[in-house]
């Protein structure tokens, strides 16, 4: 037995009467303002001011957490929000989903490096280096809200989910597996590498931006295999196991033909 399998987690840090501080707000903001450090830390040596980094930064959050609520809404889970509308807007509760992120932030991008005529995968690759770590952080608050998690489980890391969270057909068991933790600590991992290969290839713009899309699909691919949370199903496939194969390939493709335009060009 361990502490995760004791404690079921009360998903409201700060409950000030009018308002109520929930800990996936917290978590979401603590990984963007680790995501907005370490990107200025970085960006010195890119020869990115200061004030360009958090212009692009708000950018960033507004393309990001719009992309992951619509995606989520209109990809993931459009039969609930369709019956509850207004839950599109609570997104304290959960349900931004990472790939709905990964576009509206690229958009964001795209436009932010037009408007201020900077060098897209410059910003790219700087991104991709601290999206994992922010991605680490952020999982937590879904153990808080109690909606990542595995099949069930018998192993001493197993987390006690409350009844009324628990899958239909699955309500006698009391210990999932910790699907945030997995993901949380795996994205670390990416994290660390992309740093040093950040740091290795400093000039190899647009290099580190594809090994994030690389690494985080292997991550999410695999992670799907253990997951219950509600998804579309094709081709006995989950819909972020289709999304991820298709985005691995491409940047496996493009970093294929980015290093033999090097070759042969370079």
């Amino acid at each position: 037995m361990n502490f995760l399998h004791f404690y079921q987690p009360n998903p409201i840090f700060l409950n000030l009467g009018f308002i109520q501080i929930r800990w996936y707000g917290v978590f979401v903001s603590l990984a963007i303002l680790a995501c907005l450090f370490l990107a200025l830390k970085l960006a010195k040596k890119q020869n990115i001011s200061s004030d360009q980094i958090y212009d692009l930064a708000i950018w960033l959050v507004v393309g990001g957490v719009v992309g992951a609520r619509l995606y989520e809404v209109f990809v993931i889970n459009w039969f609930y929000y369709a019956g509850n509308l207004w839950a599109i807007f609570k997104i304290w509760q959960g349900g931004l989903a990472i790939h709905g992120a990964l576009i509206g932030g690229a958009i964001a991008v795209v436009f932010w490096s037009k408007k201020n005529k900077h060098d897209f995968w410059q910003l790219a690759d700087l991104i991709a280096v601290v999206m994992p770590l922010g991605q680490a952080i952020g999982r937590w608050g879904n153990y808080f809200n109690q909606e990542l998690f595995g099949r069930p489980t018998t192993w001493p890391v197993g987390l006690s989910i409350a009844e009324n969270n628990r899958p239909l057909g699955l309500e006698n068991y009391s210990y999932f597996q910790p699907v945030f933790l997995y993901e949380s600590v795996l994205n670390l991992f990416l994290f660390f590498g992309l740093l040093f290969v950040f740091k290795k290839l400093n000039s190899s713009k647009g290099t580190v931006a594809v090994l994030y899309l690389l690494g985080y699909s292997v991550i999410r691919f695999f992670m799907e295999f253990v997951r219950l949370d509600p998804t579309p199903v094709l081709w006995w496939l989950r819909l972020p196991q289709l999304v991820s194969l298709v985005i691995f390939v491409l940047a496996g493709l493009f970093l294929v033909r980015k290093k033999a335009i090097n070759f042969l060009f370079g």
